[in-house]
């Protein structure tokens, strides 16, 4: 979350300005009286607002963000069906740990944690432990802490020592969650890089990283630079191979942030899940392609072996004896429930229509975009409903950071990053297409794309200065 400066030094003439700020119509009853100037920006005010105002403060203010829908920069669901949301207010009150109170609740959680081993093929869902989290980056700390934790067990022996430090084996397209589980949690974090048009992963530079040392190795089901899944069953094999080489015992875990809501439904051939007995732990974001607002991911382990006990806490919380080991204690049911609410509303069939759906838009946006004849496609939202593309070879009057900016005048928010370590020299824009992102959103996108190509075309070289400013990359 971004960090926040403090307030500007107070100004001479600041009263009369927040005099100025306050439309006298906001009083509650008689629009000439009380109101006479806003309240402080930066500090508590005096006295209570009526209601109706501070919502119009804050309502008016909050206008000058972008509009979610056409943030085709964010995998998280920007649209849900208005029942979905009845439910959550019904439920945003309900504190989703304390199991006690609202066993209900609860046992919603269990549920979904039942659904997604039974769809990510667990050999035996009934032994499958997971939990509900604020997201996938925290689904992510906990299995890199159960990781580690295991690890450690296993070399009680000779860790903790000053000479051995645990490690954790990635690509370089990981998303920023893994760097600050690694951080965090001082494991060292060795990253396979890109390499020419490989932008993710590479299963046997993976396993020649991999040592005596090393915690586990995670496989992203999407990457989130270009929407590629990486070649997960072909990640266990490496590190088979490795075991009988070895005898290395590496375990695998599948950040399936945004995948793993997407190929069990539209390719169900692809095996990257339990079905690999390599494959200990799998994490998803209910609020990316799992269609649930922000605030809910799952985490999932194979089974108790790969949970450690002691990584369990069981805490006595009014009235009640509960296991928990999110890294997160109080927060709102409203999500977990809004998560079960879809998994019984679409069902396998109707995740299929709906991923199929973005899917073949994002498919037939690339292609169109590549007709232009200005850009080059990375990706084709073939597998995640997602697709990468930078300017043609030939195009030199502008960049993808020119094309971000003027799009977003038209309040399209299409992010413009560059390539990490070894591809520095690859800068990209990416189109994420979400339930919610229609085929008529798309042709208008198109269109204004289409009409901005004459006026970027005539610039006489591209205008972004600070590409590190430019960029508009979000996860």
């Amino acid at each position: 979350m971004p960090l926040h400066h403090g307030p500007r030094p107070p100004q001479d003439d600041d009263r009369a300005r927040r005099r100025l700020a306050m439309n006298p119509f906001y009083g509650q009853a008689d629009p000439t009286g009380g109101m006479t100037e806003a309240p402080p920006t930066h500090r508590l005010p005096d006295a209570p607002l009526p209601p109706s105002t501070a919502y119009r403060l804050v309502h008016d203010e909050l206008m000058l963000d972008g509009n979610a829908r056409l943030n085709l920069a964010t995998f998280v669901t920007t649209w849900m069906e208005p029942q979905a949301g009845v439910l959550m207010s019904e439920c945003r009150d309900k504190n989703m740990i304390d199991k006690d109170e609202y066993p209900r609740t609860a046992e919603l959680e269990r549920r979904c944690v039942a659904m997604l081993a039974d769809l990510w093929h667990a050999p035996d869902p009934s032994a499958v432990v997971g939990c509900s989290t604020t997201g996938s980056s925290e689904a992510c700390m906990l299995a890199g802490m159960a990781l580690k934790r295991r690890w450690a067990l296993r070399n009680a022996d000779r860790y903790p020592a000053v000479d051995v430090r645990p490690n954790l084996v990635m690509g370089v397209n990981v998303q920023v969650c893994w760097e600050k589980f690694c951080n965090f949690w001082e494991v060292d974090a060795r990253q396979v890089p890109m390499d020419g048009d490989r932008f993710h992963l590479d299963p046997q530079a993976a396993a020649e990283l991999c040592d005596e040392n090393t915690i586990g190795v995670v496989g992203i089901m999407g990457s989130t630079f270009d929407g590629s899944y990486e070649p997960v069953a072909d990640l266990c094999a490496a590190l088979d191979a490795l075991q009988e080489r070895t005898g290395l015992d590496i375990p695998v875990h599948v950040d399936g942030a945004s995948g793993g809501m997407v190929a069990p439904f539209l390719d169900e051939d692809l095996v990257w899940d339990f079905r690999l007995p390599r494959v200990a732990s799998i994490n998803t974001s209910g609020h990316k392609y799992g269609l649930v607002y922000p605030g809910v991911g799952w985490a999932l382990w194979r089974d108790a072996d790969a949970l450690p006990e002691e990584l369990v806490f069981r805490v006595n919380y009014l009235g009640g004896d509960m296991p928990t080991f999110a890294l997160n204690f109080s927060r709102p049911g409203a999500q977990v429930v809004a998560q079960y609410y879809t998994f019984l509303r679409l069902g396998r069939e109707g995740y299929r229509a709906v991923q199929q759906a973005s899917r073949d838009i994002a498919r037939g946006l690339a292609e169109r975009v590549a007709s232009l004849g200005d850009f080059r496609l990375l990706t084709r939202g073939d597998q995640l409903p997602v697709f990468a593309f930078t300017t043609a070879d030939d195009v030199t009057a502008y960049d993808v950071f020119d094309v971000s900016r003027r799009l977003r005048e038209g309040g399209w928010l299409v992010p413009a990053y560059t390539f990490p370590p070894h591809r520095e020299d690859l800068s990209v824009l990416r189109v994420v297409c979400r339930n919610g992102f229609s085929a008529d959103m798309a042709d208008l996108l198109l269109a204004d794309l289409e009409r901005l190509l004459p006026e970027l075309r005539r610039q006489p070289h591209p205008l972004t200065r600070d590409e590190g400013a430019a960029t508009g990359f979000h996860h």
